[in-house]
């Protein structure tokens, strides 16, 4: 158990499934208290947590709705402790030609994913309120490359590690801020049913030639939010099999 995370209040989001109930299910293994969040009601992910022994509570928002963030915020400031670490994992994704990508389809994307990460790490780092804490926003392997159609995903994360080097600038010394960038992990978003046999193919074409877990995600946000990752900010940390080298 990281003792350094005891008692600690971390706010995982997109925490019903895939990456983000990974995250909290290590969170609270390592002794944290978790406000999981989702736009799906989380209360199966806080269920097994407590059923292990954990401490969770469940929250349902819209991240992509300013007033939902703020009553999210404003809730979880009543019936917990004060936060000490985001870890942000509310995300979407559309694959489609850009010709054939309506404007609502590319704001729908950045609105989830760009927006929501922009709402959601605002007001947890005012809640902080210059206190130290950590911020982590989840980018993709995708951030650093582009890949045909693709383009409103790959744009809105690229924007995601825009907010993560502009925030660890401002709030630096005492608010560290980082992001994941997973590569293909074995997920609901990335099942064989949501994705062409292309798409499926390129994602293995990968040094490691598999999908990562999402346990393999969690562990690296466990240890950006730990002491061995005190003289880290403004970094996007892959986690990708290789599939990009930067």
């Amino acid at each position: 158990m990281t003792e350094t995370l005891q008692n600690r209040t971390v706010l995982v989001t997109g925490a019903a499934r895939g990456i983000g109930a990974a995250c909290a299910h290590a969170f609270a293994d390592a002794g944290a208290r978790v406000a999981c969040a989702d736009l799906t009601d989380p209360a199966e992910t806080v269920a097994m947590i407590r059923a292990a022994g954990g401490q969770a509570s469940a929250f349902q928002c819209d991240v992509s709705d300013e007033a939902s963030i703020l009553t999210l915020f404003a809730t979880i400031d009543d019936q917990l402790p004060p936060l000490d670490v985001l870890v942000h994992c509310a995300g979407i994704i559309h694959e489609a030609p850009l010709l054939e990508t309506s404007a609502e389809e590319f704001d729908s994307v950045v609105a989830v994913n760009l927006r929501g990460s922009f709402l959601v790490g605002r007001e947890a780092i005012r809640a902080l309120q210059d206190r130290p804490g950590r911020i982590i926003l989840t980018a993709s392997d995708l951030s650093y490359y582009g890949r045909e159609t693709f383009s409103p995903y790959v744009a809105s994360k690229h924007g995601v590690l825009g907010l993560v080097r502009s925030w660890a600038r401002e709030f630096a010394p005492s608010i560290l801020v980082n992001a994941l960038c997973p590569g293909p992990i074995d997920t609901d978003m990335l099942a064989a049913e949501n994705m062409t046999p292309e798409w499926r193919q390129k994602e293995l074409a990968i040094p490691l030639a598999r999908f990562g877990q999402p346990q393999e995600i969690a562990q690296m946000a466990l240890f950006l939010a730990g002491p061995n990752a005190a003289y880290i900010t403004g970094q996007g940390i892959g986690v990708n099999g290789g599939s990009v080298m930067p």
